[in-house]
């Protein structure tokens, strides 16, 4: 496969898709798209003039507390999807430039159409550039989601230092695999790369985020509209 571009998708209950789309547009610099959909459930979040393509789109869902997808845009979504399948991945919807499939591992992905996006958005200083969409998969289910998603994307996998984590690096958006402790249902969430994460994490806060817990090497927050992320002691 090859992949144009990506977007990370955030999908947040439809109660609270207004407060997802003004606090990540926030976030990524942007200003939202018209809102399109049946129910006016997706919005784009368009980086400001000379601030690169959109690569983050807000959707709102209904049942649940959200969580994160990707969407890969390629120049053959038909072809493309045929080959996800003979991957292993099941096709859950398609329309004319779409596919929503699930991988092995019970993930949502999306294919889309490339429309040319190319430049790469730069980071909102302190609060970091969402430059990652993390999958969290059970551990029976882990070393088989890794073998699709490399042959899917054909992405590099980059060494780990731990690891229950997994890098396919790319750009604008990347995929982080991590393996799960038990064998807990497939969810995913966004990732920051942060130059100092202490003054992220200040800023997340006065932006009204949450703090959840730290670790050795990110902060887990919770946005105001109740989604789950990740700041990270990574490079922007």
């Amino acid at each position: 496969m090859t992949v144009r571009w990506a977007y990370a998708f955030i999908d947040r209950p439809y109660e609270e898709f207004g407060a997802a789309c003004d606090f990540w547009a926030r976030v990524t610099g942007a200003r939202r798209s018209e809102l399109r959909g049946e129910r006016g459930q997706f919005a784009t979040l368009v980086p400001y003039e000379g601030g690169g393509d959109p690569c983050v789109k807000v959707q709102g869902v209904a049942g649940g507390p959200g969580g994160a997808h990707i969407d890969l845009a390629v120049e053959d979504v038909p072809g493309e999807s045929a080959r996800a399948l003979s991957l292993g991945a099941e096709l859950v919807f398609s329309e004319e430039g779409l596919a929503v499939l699930r991988s092995p591992g019970g993930h949502l992905f999306c294919l889309v159409s490339w429309l040319g996006e190319r430049a790469v958005p730069g980071a909102v200083d302190p609060a970091g550039r969402l430059d990652q969409v993390c999958l969290d998969t059970a551990p029976g289910a882990y070393a088989a989601e890794v073998d699709f998603w490399a042959a899917l994307t054909g992405w590099p996998e980059v060494p780990c230092s731990s690891p229950e984590f997994r890098l396919l690096e790319a750009a604008p958006i990347q995929l982080l695999l991590q393996r799960l402790d038990s064998d807990s249902p497939p969810s995913a969430h966004l990732d920051l790369a942060c130059a100092d994460r202490a003054r992220a994490r200040a800023w997340h806060v006065a932006a009204g985020a949450v703090p959840v817990r730290d670790g050795r090497a990110w902060t887990v927050m919770r946005d105001p509209a109740g989604g789950l992320y990740c700041l990270t002691d990574r490079s922007p």
